[in-house]
Parts: structure tokens; sequence; C-alpha cells
């Protein structure tokens, strides 16, 4: 049984640290050779948008635009669908690779076994 790691980040811009801290534990836990699926909920869906992230900055911390560039390479990144429907963000919209799901997929990801899921 392989492990994998499910972060869903409720944070963006209005909680820098809770939000940098989500990519980069994502992030390293994908250069471990961990399958990783990111979730950007509420504040942090305006990432999924080309541009977004490169705005994103916090002292001593890495670059948002590199970690999630990574994760879309590497891993899984999905959009709420609900976050997503109340900032008029559609399928058109957000950057290639970043797929829009709801609820019951989140919990489909994050009850799969040998699944560990954060929340930040």
């Amino acid at each position: 049984m392989s492990s994998s790691l499910v972060v869903k980040v409720t944070a963006g811009l209005d909680a820098p640290e809770r939000c940098s801290q989500a990519f980069t534990v994502a992030a390293t836990a994908l250069a471990s050779g961990t399958a990783v699926s990111l979730w950007l909920t509420g504040e942090s869906a305006w990432f999924a948008l080309p541009g977004r992230a490169a705005e994103f900055e916090l002292p001593h911390a890495a670059p948002l635009a590199d970690l999630l560039e990574a994760l879309l390479q590497s891993g899984r990144v999905t959009l709420c669908t609900q976050c997503a429907a109340r900032r008029a963000i559609g399928p058109d919209d957000v950057l290639p690779g970043v797929r829009i799901a709801g609820a019951a997929t989140f919990v489909e990801e994050a009850l799969g076994d040998g699944v560990q899921a954060l929340v930040y």
C-alpha cells in the first residue's frame, strides 16, 4: 500500500503564513515521492487563476508560483466547486491542469486507503 497526502488550503492572502505552509508541505511531500492532491478552497481559490500565485509574497518562504507549478506537474490540484462559483471562476478561467470538483470528490480522496488529509 502506498501512501498519499491530501492537503486542503483554505487561506490565501488573508492568512499568508497558513497558505504558504500548506503549499510548502504539499510540495515537500511531492518531492519525497508521496502522491499529493492539493485542494484550493476559500481564499486560496484565487491561486487557480493564471498569475495569481506569482503575486503572493511572504518573506523567507518559497515562491508560491514555484510550489504550485511543481504540484501541477507532478501532483493533482483541485479547485472547490462552490468556492469557484462564489468567485465567478469557471473551467475556462483556471490554469491548465486545475480541475474543479466538490465535496464528494474531496471525501472520496481523503478516505482512501493509505491517505493522510491535512487542512490549513
